[in-house]
């Protein structure tokens, strides 16, 4: 099977941890090398977040569990790349 290179998810979260706590704790889980986290929506109970994760044989279930025991909830896997290398999008006509 292709290892996951690349897992951008959308991931709701309370106000704490912070949102660079949050970003730190799911880059140390196992596989994950980089983690970019971009707030999406803000409101007074919690925080909407896209994280885009990079690494080499990225496991979801891992991901998961390392964004609940930080408090969130993943509400949907948005992007995933895999294969030996990344491969960003080209644009098309619909775009």
């Amino acid at each position: 099977m292709a290892p996951v290179k690349r897992l951008v998810i959308d991931v709701l979260k309370p106000h704490e941890p912070s949102t660079i706590e949050f970003a730190q704790h799911v880059a140390g889980t196992s596989n994950v090398a980089a983690v970019n986290a971009t707030l999406i929506e803000l409101d007074q109970e919690v925080k909407n977040l896209k994280l885009t994760l990079e690494g080499d044989g990225i496991e979801y279930d891992d991901v998961r569990a390392s964004v609940k025991d930080a408090g969130g909830t993943i509400h949907s896997v948005d992007q995933v790349v895999c294969g030996e290398h990344l491969v960003e999008d080209a644009p098309t006509p619909q775009d």
